[in-house]
């Protein structure tokens, strides 16, 4: 099915190059006009610059199936549409946005009808926007093909007993300029038609595009396709019901309900009233509106906006031209298009809501971030480290603030034990040195998390990013251990520590002193005197724990805090690591997913 540019740049070919030949048979070519050293378009610079067209070219759009039947200069080389403008602009702009950043997250059978709408936009955009393109569409036997021709006000669609009378799709034009529309929906030219011979037909009627199909529910399957197909590119429709099939559930439950959002662009006409008697034909007009209200299509009543639904008799003429005279008003509005197209859009978006609406509100929340830190600074040991690094600080203190008889005598012990050190406090070892199944169990965790409430595509995108943002994070968070359990430089000491060191050396020194004083008074050097020398060596022996352990209360609170520091060091590692290998990819997957549910709330919206 070619475009109309493809369409209308054939043609204008072809009769460019018939046109030039006749003309260099009449004229000889003038090698000082503009031919000369320039290079003269001609008909496409003719068209261009608005200089009027060449005799022959007034039917380019074929309407009866032969170029130039039936066409003045005037319509014979119509502009294609404009772009869209206000909310429909913007709404494809989101949808085509929508599906160019979900691409990689949803498969492409839920993207397919999001992207069929945007190529039948921009297909239409490029056709004729003076140009409305109504189907009249029914079941068998409910008079759409009379009701066709009753329109037309000429004989153009075949009917009679026969079913099914139409085979094809045929179509009427009131004015030229809609080959391009037509080339759109196959109709070929030989099934083109126009109202009246030898004219465009009513002016009310002006830029109307009538096409008859098949019938919906016809025994032919190439029939029902047929259908289904132009549907499908048509701007507006018109359902030709019976008294007898109006309730069809064919009819209501393959086409009305599932196109219950394109009411505005809806007709629904209950065909053959002249064989309902009396008020009967009122009494089935109201049941068909209940019934098109069950199926959720809106009625424009009382001025809303909303399907026309009214009865006619197409025989009789009964109603036709009230008919026409609501499609003259709907063509002349020019913007069917436009409202089919948002009325696809507004389908599009409800068939996506399921992969872009979220359930509560989604994302990964401070406390989530500081549990999974909490998580890891477990796993890697970061406590235990804490715990190690307040021990060594206090042990240090030990031994530069102990009485020297205690040194020696931890001196002698190692001096016993095979490697020459003094065993440490036994500390905690996990058989894996960061616990890897508790590594894995925060990523899991944080994902369920951060995935809570999400589509399920972009829970699984979320997810998906966690497990490769894990792998290689035990290794890494090893590394870390490592590290940290190896200090690089011995525990700072604080200012009052040399005082200690003083102090306790004076305890040594009282009790040297004592004990000299008294061998001498043994020995007969001084005189005797038990009890001074022995009251010296009692403070110094008692001074000596005593400043132990008042130094070790005062190491307390600098041991704590040098074990809290380590541990912190270690904690905002671990987090660190953690933050950059799995929380960031899955701020990326959720910050991507923002980015299109604003595409999608611009998509879903409606109006103007």
């Amino acid at each position: 099915m070619e475009s109309q540019e493809t369409y209308e740049t054939h043609e204008i070919h072809e009769t460019y190059e018939a046109h030039e030949s006749a003309a260099s048979e009449s004229v000889a070519p003038d090698e000082s006009g503009p031919s000369a050293g320039s290079w003269d378009d001609g008909l496409i610079a003719r068209r261009a610059t608005g200089n009027g067209s060449p005799d022959g070219l007034s039917g380019v759009d074929g309407l009866d199936g032969a170029p130039g039947a039936g066409s003045d200069e005037s319509e014979a080389h119509t502009p294609i549409g404009g772009a869209y403008g206000g909310s429909l602009r913007v709404r494809l702009d989101a949808l085509g946005e929508l599906v160019g950043l979900s691409r990689a997250r949803l498969e492409g059978s839920v993207l397919a009808e999001a992207g069929r709408v945007l190529d039948e936009a921009s297909a239409r955009q490029r056709l004729s926007s003076r140009h409305t393109v109504v189907a009249i569409a029914g079941a068998t036997g409910s008079g759409k093909s009379t009701l066709f021709n009753a329109l037309a006000e000429v004989p153009i669609s075949e009917t009679g007993l026969r079913r099914p009378t139409t085979s094809a799709p045929i179509a009427c034009v009131w004015s030229d300029g809609a080959a391009g529309l037509l080339d759109r929906l196959a109709i070929p030219g030989r099934l083109r038609r126009k109202p009246l011979a030898g004219g465009d037909g009513d002016e009310e009627l002006h830029g109307l595009v009538l096409v008859d199909l098949p019938d919906h529910d016809s025994a032919v399957v190439r029939h029902r396709e047929q259908v289904d197909r132009v549907l499908a590119l048509v701007d507006a429709v018109i359902w030709v019901v019976d008294p007898e099939k109006y309730a069809d559930a064919a009819l209501h439950e393959r086409y009305l309900r599932p196109l219950a959002g394109h009411a505005e662009i809806t007709f629904v006409v209950l065909n053959q009233i002249d064989r309902l008697p009396g008020d009967a034909a009122d009494q089935v007009l109201d049941d068909l509106r209940r019934l098109l209200d069950e199926d959720g299509m809106a009625l424009g009543e009382h001025g809303e906006p909303g399907a026309t639904v009214l009865a006619v008799s197409a025989l009789t003429g009964h109603g036709v031209g009230e008919l026409r005279e609501l499609l003259g008003r709907f063509v002349q509005e020019r913007n069917a298009a436009e409202r089919r197209l948002s009325a696809d859009v507004d389908a599009a978006a409800w068939r996506l809501r399921s992969a872009y609406v979220a359930e509560g509100r989604t994302g990964l929340g401070e406390r989530s971030r500081e549990q999974f830190a909490d998580r890891l600074a477990w796993a890697v040991g970061a406590v235990a480290a804490g715990e190690a690094a307040e021990r060594a600080w206090r042990r240090n203190a030990g031994r530069a603030c102990g009485t020297p008889w205690l040194r020696l005598w931890r001196w002698y012990e190692s001096t016993r034990m095979p490697g020459g050190q003094t065993p440490g406090p036994p500390e905690a070892v996990e058989e894996e040195l960061t616990a890897r199944q508790r590594v894995e169990q925060a990523v899991r965790t944080v994902a369920e998390e951060a995935s809570a409430g999400l589509p399920a595509p972009w829970a699984h995108s979320v997810r998906e990013a966690a497990a490769r943002g894990a792998e290689g994070l035990p290794e890494a968070l090893d590394e870390l251990a490592v590290t940290a359990s190896t200090p690089s430089s011995r525990p700072p000491r604080p200012a009052w520590w040399p005082a200690a060191v003083l102090a306790q050396a004076s305890m040594t020194l009282l009790q040297i002193y004592g004990a000299l004083w008294l061998v001498g008074q043994i020995i007969g050097l001084l005189e005797p005197g038990l009890l001074p020398p022995v009251l010296v060596m009692l403070a110094g022996i008692v001074g000596g724990p005593f400043v132990e352990w008042a130094c070790g209360a005062a190491a307390m609170g600098p041991a704590r805090r040098y074990g809290q520091d380590a541990e912190r060091r270690l904690r905002e590692a671990a987090a660190a690591c953690g933050r950059a290998r799995v929380l960031d990819p899955i701020s990326a997957e959720l910050m991507r997913y923002r980015e299109v549910r604003e595409q999608y709330v611009t998509v879903s919206r409606t109006g103007g």
